[in-house]
């Protein structure tokens, strides 16, 4: 099953799955390692794991009902960062789950987390990875992203985020400097 496959699965699916209330519900997607996955040691690429986890992104955008709003205003969905973890390998065939849940945001952008999960045998619940992902939706007409008032007002919604973890935090802060860092970089080959 290749990546398009897997992308009409999760879009023809999602009906069969229950509705998402954001911020507190997850979305979780069951996946196997198929061959083509694989790298040259044999188990789930590592690319892979950026591409399955903007399905369960998409899965949580389409279950909550976000999508519909996305694709009426053309919004563009926009990875800022991502940090992965890679903690067990994920092996040929081998059943494994993606979690991904909304963890807090700010103003225009938002942090999920998202982990795969081995789903049977003697690994069964154990983290394979996790990541924390920092991304927003940007509006191309308007040249800036959407702030996130807005998307809760369009869910309903009236939450404040929560306050962000230290993991979180750590994140951000190491996002911040590479951003600086890279800023720093462009001026100085100006130059």
């Amino acid at each position: 099953m290749n990546l398009w496959f897997r992308l009409i699965w999760v879009l023809m699916t999602a009906r069969r799955r229950s509705e998402l209330s954001l911020p507190n519900d997850a979305s979780v997607l069951s996946f196997r390692v198929w061959p083509h996955d694989l790298d040259i040691s044999v188990h789930l690429n590592n690319g892979r794991y950026l591409t399955l986890m903007d399905l369960g992104r998409l899965d949580l955008m389409v279950r909550s009902h976000l999508w519909r709003h996305v694709l009426r205003h053309r919004w563009t969905p926009i990875a800022s960062a991502i940090t992965v973890r890679f903690q067990r390998e994920l092996r040929p065939f081998q059943k494994f789950r993606l979690d991904t849940r909304l963890l807090c945001w700010d103003t225009t952008l938002v942090v999920m987390e998202q982990t795969f999960v081995i789903d049977g045998g003697p690994r069964d619940g154990q983290a394979a990875a996790r990541a924390l992902f920092k991304g927003g939706l940007y509006d191309r007409k308007e040249k800036k992203f959407v702030e996130i008032s807005r998307l809760m007002s369009l869910l309903g919604v009236s939450e404040i985020s929560p306050p962000a973890t230290p993991e979180v935090q750590a994140f951000l802060e190491a996002d911040d400097q590479l951003k600086q860092a890279g800023r720093s970089a462009s001026q100085v080959s100006v130059s």
